[in-house]
């Protein structure tokens, strides 16, 4: 961390300590307040362009990561930037290791997974009476450019829930995000491929409280007036590479807030949140 990062982290440390008392009764009881601010400290810190957003769209942010369960490390919810004529906010996503987290605990499920399909894989897919999802993927050599993405259920009675959805779909779902010119969709883009295949799949799944405010709170990621395009993207790094990176830009000087000032934000994001 660069001496230019400490005051505005140690900023953000305080206030999130003041905010212990509403993540404590967010969270569930096997998230410890402590381990939630360490995460979303961790998160900061990885990413510090986040210290330079809306400060009042980061905590706001923080607060629905907490409500929801979820801790912002990246895999079960990011905090990702996003420009607007306000200029950049923040906003809490929950990415698929969250979603499955969710749909796991909800009792209703046996096993659910996603994956994405390449060129050279093998795959089929029949539809009609008996339904049927073929994936051998191709162990060696290049496996090329993907092509598609799917996700299976299985409920505990027995059902099998199958979602499939090609590339240019996955692309126009990533056209009216919010964030899909940077962020998750840049880095990990498979990820956001299965969560997004995960996505309609729930829609057709055993439901939960927990899961509906979820997938809510996600839908706030999405700018549904815009028309989607689908125009497919070619800027889909490798994900182990995108996940080792680190931006090591400086950050921007960043004005530290006064107490008053932080208390009177941390006051209305909880009456908001509520």
């Amino acid at each position: 961390m660069t001496t230019n990062q400490a005051a505005p982290i140690e900023a953000l440390r305080g206030t999130l300590t003041k905010m212990q008392p509403e993540f404590t009764a967010a969270l569930p009881p096997q998230i410890s307040p402590d381990k939630f601010i360490r995460t979303t400290l961790t998160a900061v810190q990885m990413q510090p362009e986040l210290l330079n957003a809306d400060r009042r769209s980061l905590f706001g942010a923080v607060m629905k990561s907490a409500q929801d369960g979820l801790l912002p490390d990246g895999r079960e919810a990011a905090l990702v930037i996003f420009r607007s004529k306000g200029g950049a906010q923040v906003q809490y996503m929950p990415m698929i290791g969250g979603i499955l987290k969710k749909l796991r605990n909800s009792g209703e499920l046996a096993s659910i997974s996603a994956q994405v399909v390449y060129e050279n894989d093998q795959f089929d897919y029949h539809l009609g009476d008996d339904e049927k999802i073929e994936h051998k993927p191709q162990l060696f050599g290049e496996r090329g450019k993907p092509i598609a993405v799917y996700a299976i259920a299985k409920t505990k009675d027995g059902a099998i829930y199958r979602e499939v959805m090609s590339v240019e779909e996955v692309e126009r779902v990533r056209s009216v995000s919010r964030s899909g010119n940077g962020g998750p969709w840049s880095q990990w883009w498979g990820e956001m491929a299965k969560k997004t295949v995960i996505r309609r799949l729930c829609k057709r799944l055993p439901s939960s409280a927990d899961l509906d405010q979820m997938l809510m709170h996600d839908n706030e990621n999405y700018d549904l007036r815009r028309t989607p395009d689908a125009t497919p993207r070619t800027n889909q790094p490798s994900r182990l590479l995108a996940a080792i990176q680190i931006d090591e830009a400086p950050a921007e000087e960043v004005e530290v807030e006064t107490e008053t000032e932080v208390d009177e934000e941390r006051e209305a994001i909880v009456a908001e949140a509520e």
